[in-house]
């Protein structure tokens, strides 16, 4: 009888512990499943942010720089224009106006024609030197380095990433498209600097720095 009754408790033990083991399973297999989903009518913006670019990043820096600029050349007087700080070198004006003739000879480089309407010419460097040097009124300043800088972001925007391995001629220099932008926007940056270094050295204080 006793022997029975151990038989019967093993049986008893190992039905349990199947029904526990497929309850696992099935407990298993409904936590993994998922429903269907077409993953063609999910917006990709909910999916994952976009990623950015060095074009983007770059974009977003040049944006920055555009804004000091035009708040530098708002807040210098312009009876300040002409001073410079020694002789030969580029007076208050001659920097901004250097800056736009820029921000219109380096998407050139890099294919974009400069607007007919600006009097500048790629084949005569001369006139990039006329051009700095033009007498100008505090809006006239502002409204060169607006277009300008409108003209530069649309030569940015429009450059796709198979874009910037393009090699392209650079003063006389082989160099990509995208070494061609990072140094425009470095260039900004220390124009940008001279500008900050002239403002406070008639006594101005950048506006974004009170």
């Amino acid at each position: 009888m006793t022997t029975r009754l151990l038989k019967i408790r093993r049986v008893v033990q190992m039905s349990t512990f199947a029904i526990v083991t497929c309850a696992a399973a099935a407990t298993s297999r409904a936590q993994t499943a998922r429903p269907s989903v077409d993953l063609s009518l999910v917006p990709a913006s909910s999916l994952r942010a976009e990623s950015p670019t060095v074009m983007t990043d770059l974009m977003k820096d040049v944006d920055a720089v555009h804004s000091k600029f035009v708040a530098l050349a708002k807040a210098v007087p312009v009876a300040k224009y002409p001073a410079r700080p020694g002789v030969g070198v580029r007076s208050v004006s001659e920097v901004f106006l250097h800056v736009a003739g820029d921000n219109y000879m380096m998407p050139a480089l890099a294919g974009t024609a400069i607007p007919a309407s600006v009097k500048l010419d790629m084949k005569n460097f001369k006139s990039f030197d006329a051009f700095e040097k033009q007498t100008m009124t505090t809006a006239q300043i502002v409204e060169a380095l607006d277009a300008s800088f409108a003209h530069l972001k649309a030569a940015m925007a429009k450059t796709t990433a198979a874009d910037l391995t393009v090699v392209v001629d650079m003063f006389g220099q082989k160099s990509s498209k995208q070494a061609l932008w990072i140094g425009t926007t470095t260039h900004l940056h220390e124009h940008l600097g001279q500008s900050i270094a002239y403002a406070r050295q008639n006594g101005i204080v950048p506006p974004w720095s009170k």
